[in-house]
């Protein structure tokens, strides 16, 4: 079994990382250290540090001065928190601005599990995917999150990242490479595709396996960065296969079912079945128990392969 690591401890670490490395950078959080796991950046670099209290747009805004001023802030609060309730400050102070801030949001999707539908967001990457020059990262695991914070750094403009509270499978190596923008071939299948996303890639390689043992052959995609999506991926998936499956922790409209429909739409149409949260917000549960009700599992992924391999037909 392969170890299990929230995306939420890799940001921790890798903040502190960052944090010896590049003076610059700024961490802020919103009452949630211990939980964001910003509070290790906090131990280390405590004159770099600033909680700004149950306060996300003031911590918004109080990014984008620091940003200008040529800081590289790093916010972080719930999901649910930065996408919403500091949705204008987002689209104002920063995005419109072209400003250099990374936006961190842990505790994304029904894995908030027993928190209830009032702290799930299921709908975080659609309105982050709606904002110009914003980037919107999803990693897999522990290293991809790792990778995308420091790819963060690189990239000069405003970037979401969503992490998760729960542990999830260490999907890649040490030696893993990552390409913003660009999609992970993970496994290789002629006769129908799951494009996946956070953590949504480890059943989607379960769901592949499942699908093995009765002969059909299920490529998978590990999308870890909605936008920009890699169109390219996600064409030649559609014409080497001809069905494709995707998934997601999250809405299916506006997220990476909708940003693919979108590709295929004006590309390649083949049959497609989105698994994600059919129009509906989360409740209070076990993780897993969650995951099983809203078919967000490997048994549902495998159902919706063979369901558009028979609309292929």
């Amino acid at each position: 079994m392969p170890e299990k690591i929230a995306t939420r401890e890799a940001y921790g670490r890798a903040l502190v990382e960052l944090g010896a490395e590049n003076r610059d950078v700024v961490v802020l959080d919103a009452d949630l250290a211990k939980s964001t796991k910003t509070i290790e950046f906090k131990k280390r670099f405590p004159e770099r540090f600033f909680d700004f209290g149950v306060a996300e747009q003031n911590m918004m805004g109080t990014a984008a001065g620091l940003a200008a001023a040529g800081k590289v802030p790093f916010c972080s609060t719930f999901a649910v928190f930065a996408s919403g309730r500091a949705f204008d400050q987002i689209r104002q102070s920063i995005a419109y601005t072209r400003l250099n801030v990374k936006i961190c949001a842990t505790h994304a999707g029904i894995t908030v599990g027993e928190d209830g539908s009032s702290h799930q967001s299921v709908e975080d990457i659609a309105l982050m995917r709606a904002l110009p020059d914003m980037t919107v990262f999803v990693p897999a695991d522990a290293v991809e999150t790792v990778c995308a914070v420091r790819a963060a750094v690189a990239i000069s403009g405003p970037v979401y990242i969503r992490l998760g509270r729960a542990p999830v499978p260490v999907l890649h190596g040490e030696d893993f490479v990552f390409h913003p923008g660009k999609a992970v071939l993970i496994k290789q299948g002629s006769d129908a595709a799951i494009i996946g996303t956070g953590i949504m890639v480890a059943p989607a390689l379960d769901a592949a396996e499942i699908l093995g043992q009765e002969g059909i052959k299920v490529r998978v995609l590990d999308v870890h960065t909605i936008k920009p999506l890699d169109v390219d991926a996600v064409v030649q998936a559609a014409q080497e296969t001809g069905a494709v499956v995707t998934a997601e922790e999250h809405s299916i409209i506006g997220g990476l079912g909708s940003a693919v429909a979108e590709v295929l739409g004006e590309n390649h149409p083949v049959p497609l079945k989105r698994v994600g949260i059919r129009d509906t917000f989360g409740e209070s549960g076990k993780p897993a128990e969650l995951l099983e009700k809203y078919g967000l599992t490997a048994q549902h992924l495998a159902s919706a392969v063979k369901q558009v391999l028979n609309r292929k037909k």
